[in-house]
């Protein structure tokens, strides 16, 4: 069994200074932490994978192709492949749980 304590992710996430980190690959799946701090400009495009998103904590906006809608704690954003986004009006930091399939990159 792989497991982890989501503060032992993040810390690590932080100290690597990243906004991202990655802790789980697999062939047909990935995940990592992602975090945006308070009117942060999120810099991702689009991916060759399909994303789905887990707001874990804070408070912002996202526009997934032409759609725009709020996100809060709690909420889930499915983003498909090669699909424009952004997380955008960061009012609370924002950590995000990011899942892709395939794994990040096997599509590239």
């Amino acid at each position: 069994m792989d497991a982890w304590e989501y503060d032992d992710v993040e810390a690590a996430r932080a100290a690597a200074g990243r906004l991202y980190h990655e802790f789980l690959r697999v062939p047909d799946l990935s995940a990592g932490i992602y975090v945006l701090d308070t009117g942060a400009t999120d810099p991702q495009s689009p991916h060759t994978e399909d994303e789905l998103y887990y707001v874990i904590a804070g408070r912002a906006m996202v526009t997934v192709g032409g759609e725009t809608r709020p996100v809060v704690k709690g909420s889930l954003v499915f983003v498909a492949a090669t699909v424009p986004h952004r997380f955008h009006d960061i009012a609370e930091r924002l950590q995000l749980l990011v899942m892709f399939g395939p794994a990040e990159g096997d599509r590239a």
